[in-house]
């Protein structure tokens, strides 16, 4: 009996100290987010350059666990705008990159399996959101016709807040 007691005391004083140096070393995540401003400034601009082109669109902003910042339905866009503005941003996020290399990927690797995720779509017209190196976030964008001219409108609007990405 008296084995088993000091092995328990010992198993105990030994888990105790491994509780200390794990939390005498445990670190909060330090991030930037992007903010509700910043993502109405990109979603205004995007419309508005879009709309000097001539084209309505729908505009996702994404934050940087995918969620939804700011969504705007274009005036008579169509109803599946909304939709793949929001999957284009969620893709450039997911993969920081622009949602457009995801159709060069495919068409190099047809069996590209994160294609399938949801929510992932393989379209031109998403743009990853930046601070420094670090991706925050996605903007997408639905609605011109071509992925070129829909993506062209993202960059407008990265281009009006890229001071604040810094």
């Amino acid at each position: 009996m008296k084995k088993v007691s000091k092995l328990l005391t010992q198993a105990t004083v030994s888990l105790a100290a491994l509780m200390v140096v794990s939390s005498s070393q445990a670190q909060l995540l330090n991030h930037k987010d992007m903010t509700a401003s910043i993502a109405m400034t990109m979603a205004q601009t995007a419309i508005a350059t879009c709309k000097n082109n001539g084209y309505v669109i729908s505009v996702s902003v994404v934050g940087r666990n995918g969620e939804i910042i700011v969504q705007v339905r274009g005036d008579d866009t169509g109803m599946h705008t909304v939709e793949n503005s929001f999957r284009k941003a969620y893709t450039a996020r997911t993969f920081r990159v622009p949602s457009g290399d995801i159709v060069t990927r495919l068409k190099n690797d047809p069996s590209f399996p994160l294609i399938h995720l949801s929510n992932v779509i393989a379209n031109q017209g998403g743009l990853p959101i930046k601070f420094g190196d670090e991706t925050i976030g996605g903007i997408g964008i639905s609605g011109a016709p071509g992925g070129d001219k829909d993506e062209a409108c993202a960059k407008a609007a990265l281009d009006k807040v890229a001071d604040q990405l810094k």
